[in-house]
């Protein structure tokens, strides 16, 4: 009885000097919400300045405008050609004329004679193709890289902006982990505070004091890690945007119903929906390069067929050389044998055609694959949201019986503490899996081709809601 009786006046001198403490429970966590959140970085924005400050993406641009200049080249081919030449031409012959002087005396050959001539010259010579199956097909295959260069660049955009994406929901995870945990560290504090006064009147337990500052050196390291999460995502959005920007820690807190609707489409629809990825358009371009390159390969078997005009104007100090020509032909070209040059080409291009049409599957099945594993998972983290809301909901309630517990003498502080820690755990996993599922969509946004402004503008809302919650709970 006397001991139960000093164990009851220790407990109530302790309770009492822990309220007379400047430190509270309530007040670390009423001084956080109490502040406004800061807006959030517009998410759209921000992909728009990646697109248009990345490096790696104007690279690509610029080497789609290169091949882009394919097209032109290749119609050349097709056009008329103009070549002018000029010369100059010493020649010291031994010939007819200079082995037999006797017979040419006129002064007309005593140049030609002495075999020595200096002629000068000058010849246009213009070529016009009338038939070259090779060069039209040439046109064709330059068209199709052209397609296929614009496909590479919109497979860079796509990730490009599925990069944003993910670095943006890190950071935004990050700093409202690094919000919540501040204010667990807060609460931890107080209960391992409250656990070394116990320990020290010698009513507490040390296996509870070793435990409080266990958890609270957890909570010092999470944090650490959450600042450094929070800086290196920062740090990755201003390389990718060029714009330096700030994600404040803010607690947040967890609405009482997101309502994010699950896909009810069928997974047919989705998978029909790969034929829209970049990656097997971009598949299906380079297979159809590959097709034509092989009937550009096979069109060298065929003749070519070629309107030659020229104009010539010869000086020379051999009044027999001097002359001024003007011709026109039609001349055709028909390869006949280049040592098995041709055949061995067109098997080449013919074994790149079927290479090609096996990366188109390729691409298919990953594009499909992609699918779904993305709605797998959204399925599953929209079932951990739901049930992380309830567990949110039944923790809030938990923590409020054991303030008014602990205002009635039925419970002391530490459960009210440990009540708080553990709804700030809940929440953050709530905030974990919310952005988790909100990169699964992005990313199945992205397979099916349809991660555009709308797309973004629906994470950048969801994201907004859970903040419109925060405040409104708050306010």
């Amino acid at each position: 009885m006397i001991h139960r009786w000093v164990l009851t006046g220790c407990l109530a001198a302790l309770t009492t000097s822990i309220q007379a403490q400047p430190l509270k429970i309530e007040s670390p966590v009423a001084e956080s919400e109490s502040a406004t959140p800061a807006p959030l970085p517009p998410l759209s924005q921000l992909v728009a300045l990646a697109l248009s400050y990345d490096s790696g993406l104007q690279s690509q641009r610029l080497d789609s405008q290169s091949v882009a200049q394919e097209v032109p080249m290749a119609q050349a081919g097709l056009r008329p050609r103009l070549d002018a030449t000029a010369a100059y031409r010493y020649t010291d012959a031994d010939n007819i004329y200079t082995d037999n002087p006797g017979d040419y005396p006129d002064e007309v050959y005593d140049d030609r004679v002495s075999g020595k001539t200096r002629d000068t010259s000058w010849e246009l010579r213009m070529t016009q193709p009338l038939f070259s199956l090779e060069r039209w097909r040439r046109v064709g295959k330059a068209q199709a890289q052209m397609d296929a260069a614009t496909l590479q660049v919109a497979v860079a955009e796509r990730d490009l902006a599925v990069k944003v994406v993910e670095t943006y929901l890190d950071a935004y995870q990050a700093s409202r982990k690094l919000g919540l945990l501040i204010a667990q560290r807060e609460s931890l504090v107080l209960q391992q505070r409250q656990a070394q006064r116990a320990y020290d009147l010698g009513i507490g337990d040390r296996i509870n004091l070793l435990e409080s500052r266990s958890r609270l050196d957890q909570a010092v390291a999470d944090q650490t890690s959450a600042e450094n999460d929070l800086a290196n995502a920062l740090s990755d959005l201003e390389r990718l945007t060029g714009t330096p920007l700030n994600f404040d820690p803010e607690l947040v807190d967890t609405p009482e119903k997101l309502d994010i609707a699950p896909e009810t489409r069928p997974l047919e629809s989705w998978l029909a929906q790969t034929q829209d990825n970049v990656q097997v358009l971009l598949a299906a371009e380079q297979q159809r390069v590959a097709q034509i390159d092989t009937d550009v390969r096979s069109a060298t078997r065929y003749p070519e067929l070629n309107l030659v005009v020229g104009y010539s104007d010869v000086d020379s100090n051999d009044a027999l050389r001097t002359s001024n020509d003007l011709t026109a032909s039609i001349e055709m070209n028909l390869p006949i044998y280049q040592g098995g040059y041709t055949s061995a080409s067109i098997r080449q291009g013919e074994l790149t055609a079927m290479a090609g049409t096996a990366s188109v599957e390729n691409a298919q099945r990953l594009a499909q694959q992609e699918v779904r594993k993305r709605l797998r998972s959204m399925q599953g983290d929209l079932r951990q949201i739901e049930a992380l809301q309830r567990s949110v909901e039944s923790g809030s309630l938990f923590l409020q019986a054991a303030i008014r517990g602990e205002s009635l003498g039925l419970r002391d502080l530490v459960d009210v503490l440990d009540a708080r820690s553990s709804l700030y755990d809940l929440r953050i996993r709530f905030i974990e899996t919310l952005c988790l599922y909100l990169k699964d969509r992005t990313y199945l946004d992205a397979a099916v081709g349809q991660l555009d402004t709308s797309a973004l503008t629906d994470v950048a809302n969801i994201l907004a809601r859970v903040e419109q919650a925060s405040s409104g709970r708050t306010g």
